[in-house]
């Protein structure tokens, strides 16, 4: 992980076509701009996990589901 200061109105890049600047600083936040290609992908790390848990309940519900299906065709 690389960890570096910036100040409000500096900006870095990362592999050359994504460019994250500071737009503003607050006491416990920060706002960012971020300039990138349209297929780069640029997701809130919370929504990424809170993708993953019902990525993973929606397997475990189908899961459920088929082995419902089969106990109703087994007892028919």
């Amino acid at each position: 992980m690389l960890v570096l200061q910036r100040k409000k109105n500096q900006s870095l890049v990362i592999n050359g076509n994504v460019t994250v600047s500071i737009l503003e600083i607050g006491s416990d936040w920060i706002k960012l701009a971020i300039e990138a290609p349209k297929d780069v992908k640029i997701l809130r790390a919370e929504l990424m996990e809170a993708a993953e848990v019902n990525q993973e309940a929606a397997k475990e519900l189908n899961t459920e589901s088929v082995n419902a299906l089969k106990n109703l065709v087994r007892k028919k």
